[in-house]
């Protein structure tokens, strides 16, 4: 088989199992804020149980990275898609863990009632399934304008994450006895801003691969 043959069909194979990487956690994201929001400890635990899958891909998509830096010694243009699908699958991998903190917390708070109705948790959540959808489809069609733009939805999250701040902290120092809730949900939302920076880290990756410059979108 040609060597560039070979080549291209690892990228592929390596592009395919990332998409289904980024499949995967945008998912167990959606299903961690579900668990949340109608208090459902089976699909919290599924959510936790679940993280093993997702840590078992991203090192099967890390040793595919190595094999082919190893076997093929790609440059330029080639090598930055390895780099770059590496690094985007850390990214993924580390968000696939903050799901996980999101279901660990609906299981802290078990049934008891909640002190807010959460309406900014799901906003925040959408927002980041966005992020997730344009970030997989900026990278398959190494979509630069697609991965910029990806700023301008974290700047949203980050707008959402500092009212329900302001929002939780009051709650805290007006009734102390909601204090642990009231904690629960903030770091929620700091998981979800958090969510959001990693889409942007993909992004930049994105652009990378693009034009090998190094851009910070968390820029002001």
């Amino acid at each position: 088989m040609p060597t560039r043959q070979k080549f291209d069909e690892d990228l592929e194979g390596l592009r395919l199992n990332i998409l289904d990487l980024g499949k995967m956690v945008n998912q167990r994201i959606v299903l961690a804020v579900e668990s949340l929001i109608k208090q459902d400890m089976e699909i919290a635990k599924t959510v936790i149980m679940g993280d093993l899958a997702v840590n078992e891909l991203q090192a099967m998509i890390e040793e595919k990275c190595i094999l082919i830096i190893a076997t093929q010694q790609p440059f330029a243009r080639d090598l930055r898609k390895v780099v770059a699908g590496f690094k985007i699958s850390i990214y993924l991998e580390r968000m696939g863990d903050l799901s996980v903190d999101i279901a660990k917390i609906t299981v802290r708070i078990g049934e008891d009632q909640l002190i807010k109705p959460l309406l900014d948790i799901p906003r925040m959540t959408v927002l980041v399934e966005e992020m997730v959808n344009l970030g997989l489809q900026a990278y398959v069609q190494e979509d630069c304008k697609t991965a910029a733009e990806m700023a301008a939805i974290d700047d949203e999250i980050d707008e959402i994450y500092s009212s329900v701040f302001g929002e939780l902290l009051g709650i805290m120092m007006k009734n102390p006895s909601q204090v642990t809730q009231a904690n629960h949900l903030l770091f929620v939302c700091r998981f979800l801003e958090r969510l959001g920076d990693y889409c942007t880290n993909i992004a930049e990756e994105i652009i990378y691969i693009c034009t090998g410059k190094r851009l910070n979108l968390n820029e002001d």
